[in-house]
């Protein structure tokens, strides 16, 4: 599923009431916030879908596959996602 699907699908769910140009801009003010919070390395908690959150990587050293040489990775800081028991349940 993409993102049209998932418009179209949410669209389907709330009938008539909603144009789908008015689930897109919802949609996409949630993905925006969702992005913005993980930007500032906060937490976000949707109870019964799931928690995204920040963590840091360490930098490490790694092998190239095709010379062999040793080479460093640099740190990062990646976006995790635990799902919740409702998403969980469902799978």
């Amino acid at each position: 599923m993409n993102k049209s699907d998932l418009i179209s699908e949410a669209h389907k769910i709330l009938g008539d009431d909603t144009s789908k140009a008015t689930v897109e801009r919802v949609l996409n003010a949630v993905l925006d916030a969702i992005r913005e919070s993980v930007a500032r390395k906060e937490t976000i908690q949707l109870i019964g879908f799931g928690t995204f959150s920040v963590a840091s990587r360490a930098p490490r050293i790694g092998i190239n596959p095709r010379t062999k040489a040793k080479i460093r990775i640099p740190g990062k800081f990646v976006v995790k996602f635990k799902p919740g028991a409702d998403l969980s349940r469902a799978v």
